[in-house]
C-alpha cells in the first residue's frame, strides 16, 4: 500500500458527521478502489467532540487545521461565504487540495476560487455542491464532454420539490406544508433560500459554467420562488394536464441573427433563470417527487438524459464529499519529475480550459422565451374573452388553450389561458394592456410553462 491520503475536515456538523461514517463504514472499499489508505487527521471543530477517534487532533483553529503538513485534502463543509472563503484560500495557498459542498461560495465567489487553485496547482472539487448524491457534476465534466449542451432543466431544491408534491397531492397550502417541512428538518427556520429560489440559483450557476463554458454568474440568474403559488393554479393546471415544478434552466439560445430581441427565437445568449413553472404531466421530470432532486439534460448527439436521486442528507452529500476525495486520491498519486502533484491529466474546475470560457451574454428576463399560464379574473360580461384575447394577437401572442370556469357569486369569471413561447417582453406589455381593461377585476396571474422538448 502506498501512502496513506490524510483528511481534514472542517464542520462536524450533519455532513461532516455523514464524511466520517462513510469512511469508516467502507474503509476496506475505499482502500481497494484507491490503493491509499484514507486517513482522517484532524478536524475543525468548534467544541471538543467526545465521539471522535481519539487519533484524530480536534481543532477550533480552522486556519491552521486547513494548513497543516499533516493534510493532504481539506474538507470544508461549515458552509457560508466569508469564514469559508478565507479557509479555503488559506489551505490552497499552502498546497492543499479542496473539497466543499459550499454551492453559494462557489456560485459568488467561484471564479476567484477557481483561478487561485490554478495559480496554486491544486483542485477545488465540488460535487456535493449541486444535487447531493447525484454525481451530475462528474457526468457533465466528463461524460458529457464530447456533447455540446444545449439545454438543462432541474428539480434542485428539495425543499420546493416536497412543497409543491405536497400542494398537489395532498390538496394542501402552501403555508401549511410550510411548516411541515420546517418540522421535518427540510426547511430552515428562515426558509428564504429555498422557497424563493436563492439555493437553486446558486446551483444552476454552477451548473450553466459547467454546461456552457462561461465564467460563474451567479448575479445575472433570474429567480423567482414559489411563495404565490396557490392551490387553485395547482388545479388548474392539472385539469389542463400539466404539473407545476419549482425548476431551474440553463438554456443556450441561438436568437433571430438580427439582434433583435422579437420574434419567435429572440436574441442570442443564454438564459439563467429559476422559477415555477408548468410542465407536461408525462414529462420525465413531472414524475420525480418528494424531496428527490433531478437534473434533465438536452445534448448533441446523446439527447436528453435523466439525473434523479437524493439531493440533500448526511449520506447523499457524504458520498458527493468522497467521490471527490477519491478522484483527488488519484491526482496525489500523479507526480512529475520533481515530485510535484500534476495538474495535467485533471478535468478543469468548469470543464473547460480556463482560457477558453466564453463571454457568451446572459439575457435579461425581458429576453427569456417561454410559454405561459395566465389566470385572468374578469367581469362575466360579453365580449371579455374577445378582448382579451384580441390583445394576445395584437401582441404576436399565439394562444394553445383556453379554460373558462364557471362565475363566482360576485359575478367574477376566472379564464385561464395557455400561451405557445413567446420572449417575455410581449408578455408583459400583453399583460399591462389587459390589466387595464375595464372588466379585469385583479392582477393576472402568470406561470412560465416548458414542454421540455
Amino acid at each position: 500500500m502506498s501512502k496513506s491520503i490524510k483528511l481534514a475536515i472542517l464542520g462536524l456538523g450533519t455532513v461532516g458527521t455523514g464524511v466520517i461514517n462513510l469512511i469508516n463504514d467502507n474503509l476496506d472499499e475505499l482502500k481497494r478502489r484507491s490503493g491509499r489508505d484514507i486517513v482522517i487527521t484532524e478536524v475543525g471543530t468548534r467544541r471538543q467532540r467526545d465521539d471522535i477517534d481519539a487519533t484524530i487532533v480536534q481543532n477550533s483553529d480552522l486556519m491552521a487545521t486547513a494548513a497543516s503538513d499533516n493534510v493532504d485534502i481539506v474538507i470544508e463543509v461549515i458552509g457560508g461565504t466569508t469564514l469559508a472563503k478565507d479557509v479555503i484560500m488559506h489551505a490552497i495557498k499552502h498546497g492543499k487540495h479542496v473539497v466543499t459542498a459550499n454551492k453559494a461560495l462557489l456560485a459568488e465567489h467561484g471564479n476567484e476560487i477557481f483561478a487561485f487553485a490554478e495559480a496554486h496547482n491544486v483542485h477545488v472539487a465540488y460535487e456535493a455542491a449541486v444535487a447531493g448524491g447525484i454525481p451530475i457534476i462528474k457526468v457533465m465534466r466528463e461524460a458529457l464532454a464530447a456533447n455540446k449542451i444545449e439545454w438543462l432543466a432541474g428539480i434542485i431544491n428539495g425543499t420546493g420539490n416536497f412543497i409543491m408534491t405536497e400542494m398537489r397531492d395532498k390538496g394542501r397550502p402552501f403555508a401549511d406544508v410550510l411548516s411541515e417541512a420546517q418540522a421535518l428538518g427540510y426547511a430552515e427556520a428562515d426558509p428564504t433560500f429555498d422557497v424563493e429560489g436563492i439555493d437553486a440559483a446558486h446551483k444552476l450557476a454552477l451548473l450553466a459554467s459547467i454546461a456552457f463554458g462561461i465564467p460563474l454568474q451567479f448575479d445575472k440568474v433570474y429567480c423567482e420562488g414559489i411563495t404565490g403559488i396557490t392551490l387553485q393554479d395547482v388545479n388548474y393546471a392539472e385539469e389542463l394536464g400539466y404539473r407545476i415544478k419549482h425548476l431551474g434552466f440553463a438554456v443556450r439560445r441561438e436568437g433571430n441573427g438580427s439582434g433583435d430581441d422579437q420574434g419567435s427565437n429572440g436574441a442570442a445568449g443564454i438564459e439563467l433563470r429559476v422559477h415555477p413553472t408548468l410542465i407536461p404531466q408525462n414529462a420525465l421530470l413531472a414524475n420525480v417527487n418528494g424531496v428527490k432532486n433531478a437534473v434533465l439534460v438536452n445534448s448533441h448527439p446523446l439527447g436528453q438524459t435523466l439525473y434523479c436521486g437524493d439531493g440533500a442528507g448526511a449520506g447523499a452529500t457524504a458520498s458527493a464529499v468522497m467521490a471527490d476525495v477519491m478522484d483527488l486520491v488519484r491526482v496525489l498519486g500523479s507526480k512529475d519529475s520533481n515530485n510535484e502533484s500534476t495538474n495535467g491529466h485533471h478535468v478543469p474546475h468548469l470543464a473547460f480550459i480556463p482560457e477558453q470560457l466564453s463571454d457568451t451574454p446572459i439575457l435579461r428576463a425581458e429576453q427569456m422565451i417561454t410559454g405561459y399560464y395566465l389566470r385572468v379574473h374578469a367581469h362575466d360580461n360579453p365580449g371579455v374573452l374577445a378582448d382579451i384575447t384580441r390583445i394576445l394577437s395584437d401582441a404576436g401572442i399565439n394562444i394553445d388553450a383556453i379554460l373558462q370556469k364557471p362565475a363566482h357569486k360576485l359575478g367574477q369569471v376566472p379564464v385561464i389561458i395557455l400561451t405557445l413561447p413567446v420572449v417575455e417582453s410581449q408578455m408583459n406589455l400583453a399583460i399591462e394592456k389587459i390589466e387595464k381593461l375595464d372588466t379585469i377585476t385583479d392582477k393576472v396571474v402568470r406561470i412560465r410553462l416548458d414542454e421540455l422538448a
